[in-house]
């Protein structure tokens, strides 16, 4: 393998980055860079984890971002921003892979060349195994805020979340959160919905929500796109893999979930999907999550040699912008190439998606799930697009009870009082209909054989798993011409 300086295949010098594709076509006052200073090596090996793969991009590589990488990110990255608050976000793989002497540093080049008046907000994303009390310390003394991965309950975690030999992480990964916990870290948990735990939302929503005792939750479907033969694609695969969550399965997730938060916990817990999907229904300018806003563009991957890439999920060659130690940063993401990226997520959307009476709230959701076509065979419809609209719909009655609320400056939260008291009177309609009455809740069916019926069975659930899955193997021999 070569040991030169780390390229991606192909040959960069192949790629359309300059002339024209790098003209500025706008100049955003923020952006938000996702820094990856150990690139995709991890201590897991998560079956599902797509960017695990990624290390094929970079043969012969240390991956091991240098200081003067270090220090030429931070730099262009607070040069780049007319805002007074910058984000400086690390992930991977597992970014406490590169030590704590490393973030140190990155605390001093922030100091180095930060503006009057300008704060940092520290981020990372982390599998926790690796957390100590020193850690605890500097991330609590820097104000960081931590996002640490947990997929659920033991079972549901370890099927997919284990290390390189095939062990389960669960039991690591709470012994780093209860260090945060401890530390108080300003920590939130992300959980990636997969086809096992998309079958158990409420066994995971209150593992999280009563065990974990976190407040802050973000639902990240895993869609991983395969080829024919089930192998990683990655952007030009046409199928879901087995792993991946179903898109009614995922619809059903998020449903399940909602009508337990929406009861109990709005206004205590914050589920990122729900907190977007409630600034859609507003109208306001950003969902807060790129995948449900309108365009994207603003959000990049930075790799630990200095590529920058147009997004998390699009690092692939085609999509490699330039490289900060040739270009600018703020050059590279107000490029036309870039922009151009931003504006193809709204401006490629099939009739289908324009037609549809969600689309306000999904906006196509990310292009990476775009492979499937639409009833009438036009491609670019979202893998996930039934399950989205199924969510939507489902939510739109309390949606609108929160949103005005909030217009009128009143919290949320009243969308529980009002539902308590919409569910009593309910009942109540149920309990006085005769059997062979229609149903109150106007399905057309007799209330004997809906609402009426006591007789439903409970939903039947597949068995949870009982041991940890397999690692995910590497992938190997990517064509590099």
């Amino acid at each position: 393998m070569s040991t030169q300086r780390d390229l991606p295949w192909p040959a960069v010098a192949g790629a359309d980055i300059g002339g024209s594709q790098l003209e500025r076509a706008w100049s955003p006052d923020a952006f938000h860079v996702l820094a990856k200073p150990t690139g995709a090596i991890c201590n897991l090996g998560c079956s599902y984890c797509f960017f695990l793969d990624k290390e094929e991009l970079y043969q012969g590589s240390r991956f091991h971002m240098s200081d003067e990488v270090l220090d030429r990110y931070i730099r262009q990255l607070i040069e780049a921003h007319g805002t007074r608050v910058v984000t400086v976000a690390w992930q991977g793989g597992e970014p406490t892979l590169m030590g704590l002497d490393f973030y140190r540093r990155a605390i001093e080049v922030q100091e180095r060349y930060r503006k009057p008046d300008m704060t940092f907000e520290n981020t990372m994303q982390t599998n926790g195994t690796l957390l100590t009390d020193e850690w605890c310390e500097f991330l609590k003394e820097n104000e960081y805020l931590v996002g640490i991965s947990i997929d659920g309950p033991q079972p549901l975690h370890d099927i997919n979340r284990v290390n390189k030999r095939g062990e389960g992480t669960f039991d690591k990964v709470m012994r780093g959160l209860r260090l945060l916990q401890r530390h108080e870290v300003e920590y939130n948990v992300l959980t990636t919905v997969n086809a096992v735990n998309g079958d158990f939302p409420l066994d995971v929503y209150r593992f999280l929500r009563d065990e974990v005792g976190t407040d802050w939750m973000q639902f990240i479907p895993v869609v991983e796109r395969v080829d024919e033969a089930g192998k990683p694609a990655f952007l030009n695969g046409t199928f879901a893999s087995d792993r991946s969550v179903g898109a009614e399965q995922f619809g059903r997730f998020l449903s399940e979930i909602f009508d337990e938060w929406v009861r109990n916990d709005v206004g205590r817990v914050y589920v990122q999907t729900f907190e977007a999907t409630v600034r859609n229904w507003m109208g306001l300018p950003s969902s807060g999550m790129c995948v449900f806003n309108e365009t994207c563009g603003l959000g990049v991957a930075l790799e630990h040699n200095g590529d920058l890439y147009s997004c998390d999920h699009f690092v692939e060659p085609e999509y490699l912008i330039g490289n900060i130690g040739e270009t600018d940063m703020g050059d590279l993401v107000g490029s036309k190439r870039q922009h151009d990226f931003g504006m193809d997520k709204r401006d490629l959307l099939p009739q289908y998606c324009l037609d549809c009476d969600v689309r306000f709230a999904c906006h196509g959701e990310c292009p990476k799930n775009r492979f499937i076509e639409t009833p009438d065979g036009e491609p670019g419809l979202n893998y996930l697009c039934s399950g989205f609209k199924d969510f939507f719909h489902h939510v739109d009655e309390p949606m609108r009870v929160m949103t005005e609320a909030l217009r009128s400056q009143r919290p949320a939260a009243l969308v529980m009082e009002y539902l308590r008291q919409r569910d009593a009177a309910f009942d109540r309609a149920v309990a006085r209909a005769g059997r062979n009455d229609p149903c109150p809740c106007g399905s057309g069916e007799k209330t004997k054989r809906c609402h009426g019926s006591h007789q439903s069975p409970p939903p039947v659930l597949p068995p949870m798993p009982t041991g940890p899955g397999e690692p995910r193997p590497r992938v190997r021999g990517r064509s590099t011409t």
